[in-house]
This record gives structure tokens, C-alpha cells and sequence, in this order.
């Protein structure tokens, strides 16, 4: 594991961005970017679509580990270039920037209100293949509908589980155990959450540590347990569906969380945009969220 990216994302002001979108995701990802369905007749367009999108971003003057400490990739993007380079290498070596991969397959079906993993079939092969690219960590992420006490202990069990599978291959994970923010036990889903995975950090090795996403809790400074461990290198935060401005509201009342926005750091750009007035407001973007994470 590279130790000057473990610093800086143990200790360095700023947050990490999230441009993972994936099959499911990517239409709406691009609607809101200002390019609809009907301008596209392939998934393969699709794909190449969303990669000039984020290329957009990431070359984008203000997109810079100054500020962007890490950002989180889908798998191909992983597989692409950005000018001349491979992403995860480009993002360290020209911008500063941590890579990450988002390695889950989606959600199950709901049961016990929880949505687990989809099995991940190959990820072994995926895990050498993202640290033959520079990748520093990885992301998955399940949902928390209800404060089902039996489906919270599965989210958790399944996502240290594979967590240790991933520490064994000598990368950093972030866990993401999802709480959806219209859950109507939303608090209650929360202390059974914290609880079940303080169970599983007690029982990590030395040396051990994770990483954390969580949803903004309903409960301010809710996670400076969390926060404070020493085998949790980082807490970082979903926008879950709020504005940008709702979640950087929130994000400002928890000390030491940060951001991992994902349509809440697009907001506001799009496909028509000049480059000027799109690195305008990615800039502007980026130092509001920012700002809001060092608090």
C-alpha cells in the first residue's frame, strides 16, 4: 500500500469524489449532465458518454489533490485513458489524486429491510488487476431501508467479510452501508448500524483499518466514535439524494467527516457548457464541498 496516499487520505483537508456511476446509474448521470437517452443507441455509447464526462472533470484546472483528495472510479474507467494515460495513474500522477474502485455488482433484493451485495464473482482477478493499475482502495455499497436489527448484522457481517478480502490484497476498502435517507426509522437504523460495525473495528488486527461511507446521520457528530478510532483511516460522507447545498449543510455540522459526493458534486454542470463556464462551476463546486468538509 502506498504510504503517501495512506497519509493523505488519513490526514490530509479536503474530500474525495465519487465518479463510480455504473450501468444502472449511468442514464441518470448523464440526464443530468444535460445529455438524454435518445442521444445515445448503445451502451457502448453510453459508456463512452459518461468517460468524457469525467475526463472533463478530472482534467478540469480546480480538480486537484489540493482539494480532491481521493476520487472513487467505476471499473471502466479503471480500464481507460485519460490523455495518454491509464485513469488511476493519471489521477495520482497528474492531479494528486488517491484512485479508488468501486468493485460491488449492485444490490440484492430487499429482505429483513436491508438490500445486501450481489455476489462478486472474479474479485480476486479484479483486486490484482486494480493494483496493477495504481488503484489504492476500493468502495461497495449496500442499503439500509428499515432498523431491522437481523438485516443490519448482514449488511455489516457481508461488508467486513469481503472488506478482509480486500485488505488481503493489499488494498484499502471503504465500507458502505448505506442508510437511505427516507428510511422512516432512519435514527433508530443508525444506533443499530454504529453498534454492529464498533462489534466488527473491535476485532479488526493490528494494523488493520478500514475505511468508512455513511450517510449524513440524523444526529449530529453522530460518528466521532468512528471518526476517532485509530483502524478507521477515514469517515466519509454520501450526499444520499440531498441537494448540494443540503448535504454541505449537514456535512458541516459532523466534525471530522468528509465528503464523498457523487451527484451532488455534478450539480450544475452539463454537456452545453462552455470549458470556462464548466470549470467555473466545478470550482465553484468543489470549494463549497470543500469547505464544508473541513469543519
Amino acid at each position: 500500500m502506498n504510504e503517501e496516499q495512506l497519509d493523505q487520505m488519513k490526514s490530509a483537508d479536503g474530500f474525495v469524489a465519487a465518479l463510480d456511476q455504473s450501468g444502472g446509474s449511468t442514464p441518470k448521470a448523464l440526464r443530468q449532465y444535460g445529455i438524454e437517452e435518445s442521444e445515445y443507441s448503445s451502451e457502448d455509447e453510453m459508456f463512452d458518454l459518461i468517460h468524457q464526462m469525467r475526463t472533463r472533470i478530472i482534467t478540469s484546472p480546480a480538480f486537484t489533490g489540493d482539494k480532491v483528495i481521493g476520487a472513487i472510479l467505476f471499473e471502466q474507467t479503471m480500464d481507460r485513458e485519460i490523455e495518454g494515460k491509464g485513469s488511476a495513474d493519471y489521477l495520482w500522477s497528474e492531479r494528486h489524486v488517491v484512485p479508488f474502485l468501486k468493485v460491488d455488482k449492485g444490490l440484492a433484493d430487499e429482505a429483513h429491510g436491508v438490500q445486501l451485495m450481489k455476489p462478486i464473482p472474479g474479485l480476486d482477478e479484479l483486486l490484482a488487476r486494480a493494483g496493477d493499475k495504481g488503484v489504492f482502495g476500493t468502495k461497495m455499497r449496500s442499503v439500509v431501508k428499515n432498523a431491522d436489527g437481523d438485516g443490519i448484522k448482514a449488511i455489516v457481517d457481508q461488508q467486513f467479510e469481503i472488506g478482509h478480502q480486500i485488505l488481503a490484497a493489499g488494498l484499502m476498502p471503504i465500507l458502505e452501508p448505506e442508510v437511505d435517507i427516507h428510511s422512516p426509522q432512519k435514527a433508530e437504523a443508525e444506533v443499530l448500524l454504529r453498534d454492529a460495525i464498533n462489534e466488527h473495528v473491535a476485532r479488526l488486527s493490528p494494523g488493520q483499518a478500514v475505511m468508512l461511507k455513511l450517510t449524513l446521520p440524523s444526529e449530529e457528530n453522530f460518528y466521532s466514535d468512528l471518526i476517532n478510532n485509530d483502524k478507521i483511516v477515514r469517515v466519509v460522507a454520501l450526499s444520499g439524494g440531498y441537494s448540494r447545498e443540503q448535504a454541505n449543510e449537514l456535512l458541516s455540522g459532523n466534525h471530522g467527516m468528509i465528503a464523498s459526493f457523487s451527484r451532488a458534486l455534478a450539480e450544475g454542470l452539463s454537456a452545453q457548457q462552455s470549458d470556462e463556464e464548466f470549470d467555473q462551476t466545478l470550482a465553484s463546486s468543489i470549494d463549497s464541498i470543500y469547505e464544508a468538509s473541513r469543519t
